[in-house]
């Protein structure tokens, strides 16, 4: 338990100094343009994934350290969102704020989810999944959004995808998802190459897919559930064949 009490106090440090304090500082005092500041505040909250999965002894208690976080920020930002220290710190693309408070819902439950299932229902040896699929999300995420406004000039015309989203991006998310999705298998689930290069050509795709017909948001949710769905039965299969 004074071990989890630890992990809980790393954990709500790194939110605050890696999460917070960082962005704030390299968009007031640094003047780094908002969207970079927005992505690169998005794959610090997608590591954080890792501390969750080894700093916690059980999986109740790392779901209740991703929870305590919604409890615990989710107030503080619906207070300070209207003020004009929030609209010079933080970014928020909403008029009237919001943005924020409703990613910070999706990204906790969507660890909440993920670490239920692939740690608590199916037990421990199936807990990686939970970091692949949310490091998928989270790089590939970040590379279509800064690729798509930086270099996207071919729309996806379509009614049922959000604003304006690009080949050029939806390539990035497939590209650096799938990246994303072979090292983590390689270096944290300690599959071999042969077993996570095919898988990471899978599911990357899928992931491109789901991001461009996710809407308001909800990617963040969307997108890692869908790719811990779909590796799950390619890594059986592949165990099945002995790989």
């Amino acid at each position: 338990m004074r071990g989890d009490l630890l992990g809980a106090a790393i954990l709500l440090a790194y939110y605050l100094v890696i999460c917070v304090l960082l962005p704030t500082l390299l968009k007031v005092h640094l003047r780094v343009p908002g969207e970079l500041v927005r992505k690169m505040q998005h794959v610090a909250y997608s590591l954080s994934v890792f501390l969750l999965l080894e700093l916690f002894s059980r999986w109740y208690f790392a779901v209740g350290a991703a929870l305590l976080l919604l409890l615990l920020a989710y107030p503080v930002l619906l207070l300070v969102e209207k003020t004009s220290f929030y609209q010079r710190t933080f970014v928020d693309r909403t008029a009237k704020g919001g943005e924020l408070r409703r990613q910070l819902i999706y990204v906790q439950l969507s660890f909440a989810l993920l670490i239920f299932i692939f740690w608590g229902l199916l037990g421990a040896r199936w807990h990686y999944v939970v970091a692949v699929a949310v490091m998928a999300w989270g790089f590939g995420d970040a590379a279509a959004a800064l690729v798509g406004k930086a270099w996207g000039c071919r729309r996806v015309i379509n009614k049922y995808i959000e604003r304006a989203k690009t080949y050029e991006g939806a390539a990035a998310m497939i590209l650096v998802a799938a990246l994303a999705l072979f090292f983590t298998l390689l270096c944290y689930a300690g599959k071999v190459w042969y077993v996570s290069l095919p898988v990471a050509l899978i599911v990357a795709p899928v992931c491109g897919i789901v991001e461009l017909f996710s809407r308001r948001g909800i990617d963040t949710l969307t997108v890692p559930l869908s790719a811990a769905a779909l590796l799950l039965p390619l890594i059986q299969l592949f165990s099945f064949l002995g790989w």
